[in-house]
């Protein structure tokens, strides 16, 4: 019994099915090579083409008397929805732009206003400073007044001095010419 042969059903299942599978494809083969099976093939494609089209009209209308929305409805709004979050966002980011804007204008309108301060209280003690130099201006000028004033009298004085040193010579020659006068008399 050693040379015999066991009957395995598995190899047996195995050849049988490759046998099979080899006729079938021979056949599938055969048949789609054909210009008969492509004419069919094309027919059937373009009949389940115009039935798909008519279920999907017929699907619409019954949709819109259901009044309920398609497949293409359900996408267009989504589309929308899509598009105006785009916008949203958009407008957000102007918002935040503006936004950014508007406190650097502030922030440089707060140091114009601190700036502009600044200029006003230097304009002011500059006004405080030309009014007290326009007071010490006509304090000067009233000394340069009195000193004018004084030259005049110094000048006057001087001219006084001058009469009285004159007059005093004159008295003196005066007194000189009596004393020649009254010497002759007294001898």
């Amino acid at each position: 019994m050693t040379g015999s042969k066991i009957y395995d059903p598995y190899e047996a299942w195995k050849k049988w099915m490759n046998s099979w599978e080899k006729q079938a494809n021979d056949a599938l083969q055969i048949w789609t090579n054909s210009s008969d099976y492509v004419k069919f093939s094309q027919g059937a494609n373009d009949f389940q083409l115009r039935y798909l089209e008519m279920f999907q009209k017929n699907q619409q209308l019954l949709l819109n008397q259901l009044q309920l929305p398609t497949k293409q409805d359900l996408a267009n709004a989504t589309k929308l929805s899509i598009q105006a979050e785009e916008k949203l966002e958009a407008l957000e980011e102007e918002f935040w732009n503006v936004e950014d804007s508007i406190e650097s204008a502030n922030k440089k309108l707060d140091r114009l206003t601190a700036a502009s301060r600044n200029i006003s209280k230097q304009i002011k003690q500059l006004k405080t400073e030309q009014e007290q130099d326009k007071k010490e201006l006509q304090k000067i000028d009233e000394i340069h007044f009195e000193l004018i004033e004084l030259k005049r009298e110094l000048a006057g004085m001087n001219s006084l001095k001058e009469e009285i040193a004159s007059l005093k010579a004159l008295l003196a020659e005066n007194n000189v010419n009596k004393e020649r006068e009254l010497v002759p008399l007294s001898k």
